[in-house]
C-alpha cells in the first residue's frame, strides 16, 4: 500500500529527476522540489543528499542558508508586498501595514489558520506599476489602501468557500 510518505518522495525523486541541466547541484534539486511541492520537507534533505551523494547537514547548510526556502508547507494562499525601492517610494508601507493588519501577523509568515503565507518581495518586477502586491501569484500594480482591502477581502472569501 501507498503512504503519503512514499507519495510525496516519489514527487522529490520527479522533481531532482526533472531537471534538464548537464550540471544537477544540491541548490538546483532543492530549488527544483520546491518549485514542485511547495517547500522542503525532511525527507527532500535525505533525497537530495543521496541523489547528490554528500551528507544531509551539507544539503541542509546549503537550504538553510537561503531565506527564499521553506521548511513547512506554504498556505492555500500566497500574499506578496513588494518592498523595492520604487515600491517603498510609492506607498507600500501602508500596503504592507493593511495586509498585515488584515491577516493577523506582525512580520512574515503564516497565518493562524495556515490558509496564508505572507512574505515581503524585493522586486516582483513591475516598478512601473508600483506599489505592487502579488496574490495567488497574480500581480496587482497601482495598488491603493482600497484596492489592498477589497484584494483581501476576496481571499477572505476565499478561505471560507474552500
Amino acid at each position: 500500500m501507498t503512504t503519503e510518505k512514499d507519495n510525496l518522495r516519489t514527487s522529490i525523486k520527479e522533481a531532482i529527476d526533472s531537471q534538464k541541466r548537464p550540471t544537477v547541484t544540491v541548490l538546483s534539486s532543492l530549488l527544483a522540489i520546491q518549485d514542485s511541492i511547495g517547500y522542503i520537507p525532511e525527507e527532500a534533505i535525505e533525497e537530495v543528499a543521496v541523489h547528490s551523494n554528500t551528507s544531509i547537514n551539507s544539503v541542509f547548510g546549503v537550504a538553510s542558508f537561503y531565506p527564499n526556502f521553506r521548511f513547512t508547507p506554504p498556505g492555500e494562499h500566497s500574499v506578496e508586498v513588494c518592498w523595492g525601492p520604487t515600491c517603498h517610494l510609492k506607498g507600500s508601507t501602508e500596503i504592507l501595514e493593511i495586509v498585515l493588519a488584515k491577516l493577523g501577523l506582525v512580520s512574515e509568515g503564516d497565518t493562524e489558520d495556515g490558509k496564508v503565507s505572507f512574505r515581503f518581495n524585493t522586486c516582483l518586477g513591475a516598478c512601473s506599476q508600483a506599489p505592487v502586491l502579488s496574490l495567488d501569484h497574480e500581480l496587482y500594480g497601482n495598488v491603493d489602501s482600497d484596492m489592498a482591502e477589497k484584494l483581501l477581502g476576496d481571499l477572505d472569501q476565499n478561505k471560507t468557500t474552500h
